[in-house]
């Protein structure tokens, strides 16, 4: 029988539903499936359970028998070796902000056994080998985590807000890498991002998430097709044609939750009013009455 390494790097998920251990719901019934040589966004606004899926698709936490497929095995189980996940926590290791050289960072990864993805992922990030960790800034220190975590080859990669503390033109250079990667090699990008510039073309599927659920998935252009075909003529042109699809989607999804705090405040706490920031202020209901 092959290896878990030769199965084709795709991700299954059926009827998955986590919680936490007190008993908040992370994920509900949450179905997909991600093919391989895929570059998926996750898209959902905050508390959406994009952070939760992606740890559960990487391992991290332990989902129900059967429910999640990596490679054709269960991540947490099995530990598939291939599947990298990388979020934001890393940068506030305080390891990573003592007065430790790149090149060292690099080789304790195992960057002298891969030179030429450690200096190819050096120069698309644009990285200074020569650099001490306390002595840059939050996106340099973003740029080194990336070169690190991808000196290995993979086969999963799932990134979670990763690009958050790039400039435009690193980010730009990045996803093209990622996506040359999907084009010449048998390997797939679950990616959560809320920076939708410079996408247009780059995703091949799109997850639409909301409350820890999953409200529809496919085909990135088939979504965007039917976004045209409804839209008003000389709108959402290129690029914006995406930013507008899941501005859609997230307004959407904002009207069916509904205000946060309207039900819990009731008339004796704060009640919202017109105005103020995005249309809505606050006022106290004691002075309301």
């Amino acid at each position: 029988m092959a290896s878990a390494q030769q199965q084709p790097p795709e991700i299954a998920v059926n009827d998955l539903t986590y919680s936490f251990p007190d008993n908040r719901t992370g994920v509900r019934g949450v179905s997909l499936r991600v093919p391989p040589r895929s570059r998926t966004l996750l898209i959902g606004a905050n508390g959406a359970g994009k952070t939760t899926l992606l740890r559960l698709l990487a391992g991290k936490r332990l989902a129900p028998a059967g429910s999640i497929s990596v490679s054709g095995v269960d991540p947490f189980k099995d530990g598939l070796e291939g599947v990298t996940y990388l979020g934001l926590e890393w940068v506030l290791n305080p390891i990573v902000r003592t007065d430790i050289g790149v090149g060292e960072l690099l080789r304790s990864v195992g960057g002298d056994a891969f030179p030429a993805r450690r200096d190819e992922l050096v120069a698309v990030l644009d990285v200074d080998v020569a650099w001490r960790m306390h002595a840059v800034s939050d996106g340099e220190r973003r740029r080194v985590q990336l070169a690190m975590g991808l000196v290995r080859p993979w086969s999963v990669l799932l990134l979670d807000e990763i690009t958050v503390d790039l400039d435009v033109l690193s980010r730009a250079e990045f996803l093209a890498w990622l996506k040359r990667e999907t084009d010449l090699r048998d390997c797939t990008v679950v990616y959560a991002t809320h920076i939708l510039d410079n996408l247009a073309g780059w995703p091949t599927h799109l997850v639409h998430m909301h409350l820890g659920t999953i409200r529809e998935w496919g085909p990135a252009q088939d979504f965007l097709d039917r976004a045209a075909a409804a839209a008003a003529p000389g709108t959402g042109i290129g690029n914006s044609r995406l930013g507008e699809l899941v501005l859609g989607w997230l307004r959407a999804d904002l009207r069916d939750r509904g205000p946060r705090n309207q039900a819990k405040m009731g008339t004796e706490g704060l009640t919202y009013s017109q105005g103020g920031l995005g249309g809505y202020g606050l006022e106290d209901a004691s002075k309301a009455k």
